[in-house]
Formats: C-alpha cells, structure tokens, sequence
C-alpha cells in the first residue's frame, strides 16, 4: 500500500497504564511524530541479534525516511503503539493494512531489557483491539524461525494461528476476533500481572515512611510506629529532613541516602509535597505507594486533576498507588507481620481479608472485626481508590491461601463488568460479601471519580448476585456474615436445627429461619442448661450431634438465655466439637452478650476453631441464610457462556457499522423495520411483521398479502398495547370488518390526536412479556424481562442481568419477576414454552454484549404461548457508545 503521512486525528482513547508481568506497570499510548528521536535512541539500545530479529539484517541507525514512516501513522491502515517507563520507550509494535482491506501485517520490537515482561502479549492486545475498530480481523506476520520468543507470543496468545515457512521464514496468519481460548489466555495473563503487582505491595521486603515524624498524634509519626510495633521482618528507614533520629533509629533527609532499596513508600506529607517525593521514589526504584495524604480528589476538582497527575506520574515510573486518603495496608501472615496503617496494633491473625475505601469506613471495618475477635489475612484501605481497587484485591486473594473469605465495603465501582467477572471466579473458591448502599452506582462520595449508572433500579444488586457475592447492605451485616464463613463449614442445603433453652425465643426464631428460607428440620425448645454442667454440657451434646446426624439437617442455631453455673464459653466448646465431627455450621445466639467469635482451643486449624456467637438470634438467623444462599450458589452447576446457534456476530458488526455512518455525537438513530428484521436476523431473532398504511384499501391490500385474520393496531407507543383504550383491536377476519374497524378505531382515537395506524397477522394466544436492553455508562449492557402490563408499569417488576450470562443465569432471569410465576400453569392455565423465553434472553444478551453501538432493545409485547413465542413489535436505536469499563485489551482504569 501506499504510504500516507500521519494526517489521522490522534485516538487519545486508545492511551492506556498497564500491569506487566512481573506486577510493575508502563504506559501504552499510540506513536506520534514527535517520537523520532525516541524511536532512535530505543534502536540504537537495542542488540545486534534484536535488530537483526525485527528487520532480517542489522541497521545501526535508521534513517529519516524509516523513522518518518515508523512514526507517522494514519491510525487506520497504519497503527503503532509505543510502551514506555518513565518515558522511555521500551516497546513498539505496530500494523499495516495489506491489499485485503480485511488482513493486516503486524510486528514487534521489544527492549532487550524488558523481555520477559510480557510487553509483546500487551501490544498484540491493543493492535487487535484498535484493528478491530478499524475494521480489520486477521494478523499476518512474518518472523525468523530462531526468533522463538516472539513465536511465543502468536502462539500463546489463544488464536488459531497458521504457520507456513517459506525461503527461511515463518508466516503467520490468524483471525484476531475474541474466541473463548484468547480470552481466557488474556485474563489469566491479567490475573497473574494485577495478582503479583498487589502481591509485592502486602509483602514488601522493606519500607521507607516518608513524612515520618516524632510528633505524637501525627500520621507520621503512627505509621511508622505501628510498622516497628506490628513486628515488621523487613528494614524500616524513616525519611524526614528535619529530624536526625525518628522512633529510636536513624533518619534520613532523603530517599536518594537510604543505603537499600526500598520496595514500598509510605507517604505522609502536605499534598503539594507529594509530586516530589513521588519523583524521588520513582529514581530510587521503589515498586508501590502507599499516600496516606489528603487533598486530592476528596478537594474538588483541582484536588482531582492533583490525582490524576499523581496517578500517571507513578505508574509511567512502574510504580502502583494505595490512595491516596489511605488508612493504610495490614498483612498478618507471621513471615511479614505489616501494620502499615492507622490501625493501633496488627490485628489477630484470621483467614478474612478485608477491602475498604475511605479512611472512615476503613475504620469502621476495623473496628467491628476487632470487637468481634475476628481473624484477619489482610486488609487494605484504597481511600479515593485512584489505583489499587477491590478488583485488584481480588485477584490476589484469589491466589492467597491465608484468606478464606474476603469482605469489600463499595462506596462506588469503577469497573462493575470486571468486578462481576472477578467477582464470579473468586465466589467459586471462597464467600465473597459484599457492603454497599443502595445510592451506589447513582451518585459519587466525595473522593471518587468514576462513572454513574442511568441503569433501572435493581440492576446493579441483580449484576451483584449473578457473580455469587453474599450482598449485604451495612458493615454490622457484613461482620455478621463474616463470623460465620470464617470459622465454620458451608451448609449444604437449607435444613436448619434450632435448639433453645426458652419455647418463646425458639419458637421466634423459627418463624424467622422460614421467613429467611431456611427450612426448620428439627426444633428442639426443651434444652435444659439448669441442670449442671457435668449433666447440661453432656446433655447438649449428645442431643446436638444425633439431630446434626440427620441427612435433612444442613446447620444448627442454639439461641440460649443465660444459664447458671455455665458459661458462654463453655458452652461454645461443646458447639465447636459437635459441628466438628458433624461437619455443619452451628452458630450461637447467647442472649445478653456481644457479637463475637469465641475461640476454641484444642480445635486443628486456624480457620476452624471459631464459633459465631451473637447477641441477636434474628441476625445470626440472617447470616446463616445467607451462607446458605452462597452454597446453593456454588453447588449449582452454573452452565457455559455459549454462543446460540445462528448468530453471525460480524454480519451484524458490518451492518451497524454502514447505519452509524451518518450518526453524530451522542445522536441516537431508531432503525425501521427493515434495518430492525435484518439485524435481529443476524442473531436467528424473527418479528412479525407490520405494514402501516393510510387508506382502509392500503389497510386491506397489506392482510392480504400478510395473511387473515389480522390485528389493527396503532403505532403510538403509549397506546398501541391497550385494548382499553381502543388502541388494538384483534382477530379481524375480512376486509370489510377490517374497512370498518380501520374507522371506528381513528374515531375513537381522535381524543389522542391523529396516530398512525398498521396491520399485522393474528399471532397465537400466550402470555405477554416484554424483553428491554440497554448500554449504561457503568454496567455496560443491561438486560431486563417482565411480564407485560401492570406487572412493569406499575410495579415495577422487572428481573435485570449484566451480560455475559451462563445457562444458570438465563434461568434465574426468567424466573426473576415476581409475576413469573404465571409463566408456570398460575391457576390451572397451561404452562407456557419457557425454553423458547430462555432461548430469546440468551440471543438478547449475546446481541448486546458483542454490541455497544446498540443503545436501546425494546421487545414488546413478546406472545409466549404452550409451544413456542411470537414477538409483535420490535425497536431498536443505535448511537455512538463510550468505552466499556471491560474492554477486550487489559488497561488500568483512569
């Protein structure tokens, strides 16, 4: 092809930070003119044996007209992107349309002292996804056969690559659209990367606190302590140019005359001092920050664009940041031993791992799990969350085998889809609670600069429940959850055994199991505990292991008044052994005390010698039913993320592509029916069709050619639906009963004005039910399903879910609306074709995630009758989408 200078407006969009293998981070960002003399340099560094790899033959320099060409690209036929740290370039790679409008030949050249970092998988990543927005979807490339490193790359990136060798080189060739193997190959990539880049922040092998003080009281001055009293195994250096002796050790003015180096910066300074320090870490090679600094994005907006300038600035130096407006980080794994926080002592040593983001909540967190003696592997407080989030946190734990269960309080998500996906893998391994209020998602706590959702109400809590995360809605909530997930075993099922003291209180308690859907096995309210503790404890256990015994009975709830001459303790002991050798939860609820996890000594293992105790035996019941949802969760097979048969997904990408040619802006364009029937095809989804028409003789010819009997209908959306109001009229039979209903329906409509008017074929009878889905600015696609009528419009009963859905997903979607159950032969009726409904959500939602160009679906109404469904009516917009907060190339968010 010809070469044509760089004239393409420069795609700021495509810029992105990313976590390389070995958990540091770079800055990916497309070439541009004025990187010459970098690419130069980049060239000259590079070996004889790299040159000769990338070009067939050694070249000590290139010339300017290879360096116009290398860096003058039309960000279309022609795309490079550059990898830099701390503004060198370390990575390029590039493509170039060939011949075939559709093939592009791709190439990389990787700094010898960066190989093996993974730069060249992050590169394919973004060149494919940017082909992809240019209409480009195969990769050719030609490389040396002893050049194996970048054989690995293609290779290993999940593609089915072709390879041919010819005259002493390998050609390669493949298609580059996303398949089920290239993504899994991306997230596990993903997974490792983010993994070890939090991994190296929880367990550094030394720590500078910069802003360190001797004034008591300041964060200076708590943060180092807490480090020194936590027990921390690694250095410590205190850096401070006014002091020349901090917390009995030896102080340094400057990060530059620590005589190690360091691994992670605590920071603790006037916001305005922050650049430079972070300057002075980035010289100093330090891998992570921790800024327990405020006045950044919690100081409006010239505190955000500080953040911002302090987020690219350390990650464009390899460096990853907690905060700023951090707490701070705890690990009590004894081989680290990290109080790196406003926490006053490290706390007990437990399998739950907890993430928060604002310092106050943090605090609170803390707080709750320290009064209720709960066990802790980590605990990290994001503050503004600018860098390290919950996602992060979960990809680590999700290799950690000190954390059992883990705890996230969201103030706001900056990146639901990949939380959800997270979220998903992570619930299959160990409970995931999750606390959040109900504004989440609507409106941003100061701090916090993501985007908001326009999503329905529900949508967000239904995308929280389809990954497996136990929801709960307050920090006491989630603790109460906590205690029980992190010393004792999940049940398996919903039987529940009850024993009390008092008939009252056991009686209470079984209405509120049944009310939480647990079902009430055993109720045993004859518990004597009066009787002595050489014949109550003994009675008790005895009585407890032969209910536990029973196939039917999944968990056990003692909720005991006090009794005299036992204590709490002894009393937990006998419920920790029974649930040990029966392998169930049991739970108390000790009427009197506070909520805590009594310890039990002699029991093996660090996460099985809890027993929750409560105070309330309505909130223990609660708990306990949440596990128990959770382990339905987990046991249930959740099916595939398989394409429906007869979906051509790239039809469909090539037809919206020539619609959106004319569309502007935020300008959203409704398709007609033509363009709506033709789309819709592409993912094997038919609509009856319509014909409007202005005469009674245009009304006639078009039931003719569509076949009797019809329906005549009008067009407005707000009446086309109600028989009530004369808006449909069916089963017309002829055309004078339709010539004469076409005029009494415009003159019963002419209180509404002038609507138009269409016929359609007379569908078979079913049940009504409407399909929605849109593109949020937050969740991406959101699909919703109700039953048609008063049921949406006036109760607002929809069922929501956040593509990719799995077969047990469709499932729960479907039968998500309270009405549903009208679906499944409500008062005698047949039941209706319920896998043709589940057939239709499934093509809904593989059409919306694979398109975000599609702003609105909207089936309504959609007859579902005993064999089969029949959609009436149809409407689809398009506009121009914002970038998914998931996308198919791995960058950080921000």
């Amino acid at each position: 092809m010809v070469d044509q200078p760089g004239d393409g407006e420069y795609p700021e969009h495509w810029e992105a930070d990313v976590v390389l293998r070995d958990g540091g981070t770079a800055h990916l960002r497309p070439i541009h003119p004025s990187d010459a003399d970098a690419v130069q340099a980049f060239h000259i560094g590079q070996s004889q044996d790299s040159i000769y790899m990338r070009f067939f033959a050694f070249k000590a320099r290139l010339s300017s007209k290879e360096l116009k060409r290398f860096t003058e690209v039309d960000y279309k036929d022609r795309v490079a992107f550059v990898i830099t740290i701390r503004g060198e370039i370390v990575g390029i790679g590039r493509y170039d349309r060939l011949d075939d409008p559709a093939e592009a030949e791709v190439a990389f050249n990787i700094s010898d002292a960066h190989q093996g970092r993974g730069i060249g998988s992050i590169l394919l990543e973004h060149l494919a996804a940017a082909a992809h927005e240019n209409g480009i979807r195969r990769f050719s490339a030609e490389v040396l056969p002893e050049n194996r490193k970048m054989l690995m790359v293609f290779s290993d990136a999940g593609y089915d690559v072709r390879r041919h060798f010819d005259d002493g080189v390998v050609s390669l060739e493949f298609n580059i659209d996303p398949t089920e193997k290239s993504r899994a190959v991306m997230e596990s990539r993903e997974h490792r990367a983010e993994a070890r880049s939090v991994r190296d922040l929880l367990t550094p092998s030394s720590i500078a606190v910069i802003g360190a003080s001797r004034k008591w009281g300041t964060v200076g001055y708590q943060l180092l302590e807490h480090i020194i009293e936590g027990g921390f195994h690694g250095p410590v250096y205190a850096i401070n140019p006014e002091a020349l002796e901090l917390a009995g050790m030896l102080s340094f003015g400057k990060l530059s005359e620590v005589p190690e180096p360091v691994q992670l910066a605590v920071v603790a300074v006037p916001y305005e001092e922050v650049p430079a320090v972070v300057a002075d870490c980035a010289a100093a090679g330090v891998r992570g920050l921790v800024v327990a600094s405020a006045g950044f994005a919690d100081d409006g907006e010239r505190g955000l664009l500080r953040q911002r300038d302090l987020v690219r600035q350390a990650r464009a130096s390899g460096m990853r940041v907690i905060g700023p407006a951090s707490l701070g980080i705890v690990n009590t794994n004894p081989d680290v031993s990290l109080n790196a926080s406003m926490a006053p002592t490290l706390p007990l040593r437990g399998g739950l791992g907890l993430f928060s983001q604002s310092a106050a909540i943090g605090v609170s967190l803390y707080a709750a799990s320290s009064r209720r003696r709960l066990g802790l592997s980590t605990f990290l407080s994001a503050g503004n969350r600018a860098d390290v989030s919950g996602n992060d946190m979960m990809q680590y734990w999700e290799d950690d085998p000190d954390t059992a269960a883990v705890g996230l309080y969201l103030e706001s998500i900056g990146n639901p889809r990949k939380f959800s996906r997270l979220a998903r893998r992570l619930a299959r391994t160990r409970p995931v609670i999750v606390a959040k209020s109900d504004a989440m998602g609507l409106r941003l706590p100061p701090g916090h600069a993501v985007r908001t959702t326009q999503a329905p109400s529900g949508a967000l809590d239904a995308m929280l429940r389809q990954s497996g995360v136990i929801r709960v809605e307050t920090i006491e909530q989630l603790m109460d959850v906590a205690q029980v997930v992190s010393g004792q075993p999940l049940p398996l099922g919903p039987g529940l055994a009850i024993f009390s003291n008092s008939h009252a209180l056991g009686n209470v308690v079984a209405d509120s199991a049944s009310s939480q859907g647990l079902t009430v096995e055993e109720l045993v309210t004859g518990v004597d505990l009066d009787a002595g503790q050489s014949v109550a404890l003994p009675a008790l256990r005895a009585s407890l292991l032969k209910v536990l015994e029973q196939d039917d009975v999944h968990s056990a709830v003692a909720a005991l008044l006090p009794a005299r001459g036992l204590t709490v303790d002894s009393i937990a002991e006998i419920l920790a052994e029974c649930s040990a050798i029966a392998g169930k939860p049991v739970v108390a609820a000790f009427t009197g005390i506070l909520d805590a996890s009594i310890y039990v000594e002699g029991m093996v293992g660090s996460h099985e010698r809890a027993v929750p105790c409560f105070s309330n035996p309505g909130a223990a019941v609660a708990a306990l039913a949440a596990v128990a949802r959770y382990s339905e969760w987990v046991s249930r097979d959740q099916g595939h993320f398989v394409e429906p048969d007869g979906c051509s997904p790239e039809l469909a990408r090539t037809e919206l592509e020539a619609l959106l040619r004319d569309v502007k802006g935020e300008q959203l364009k409704r398709l007609d029916p033509a363009a709506t029937a033709s789309l819709l095809g592409h993912y094997g989804i038919t609509v009856l069709p319509s014909v409007g028409f202005d005469t009674a003789d245009e009304a006639v010819q078009a039931a003719e050619s569509l076949g009797w009997p019809v329906v005549l209908k009008t067009t407005d959306p707000a009446l086309r639906h109600r028989l009530d109001l004369g808006g449909v009229r069916l089963d017309i039979q002829d055309a004078d009963s339709l010539r004469q209903n076409v005029l009494q329906m415009r003159r019963v409509l002419s209180n509404y004005g002038d609507p138009a008017l269409e016929v359609q074929s007379m569908a078979p009878v079913g049940q009504a039910c409407t399909f929605r889905a849109i593109e949020d600015p937050l969740l991406g696609p959101v699909i919703s399903f109700g039953l048609a009528g008063d049921a949406v419009n006036l109760l607002d009963d929809w069922s929501h879910r956040v593509p990719p859905l799995s077969a047990a997903d469709v499932d729960d979607f479907i039968r998500g609306p309270r009405a549903s159950r009208k679906l499944f032969g409500y008062q005698g009726l047949p039941a209706v074709d319920v896998a043709a409904l589940e057939d239709l959500a499934g093509r809904l939602a593989w059409l919306k995630d694979n398109h975000p160009e599609i702003a609105l679906v909207e089936f309504n109404p959609v007859l579902c009758g005993t064999s089969g469904l029949t959609i009436l009516a149809a409407d689809i917009r398009i506009g121009n989408p914002a970038q998914r907060t998931d996308s198919a190339r791995r960058a950080m968010l921000g």
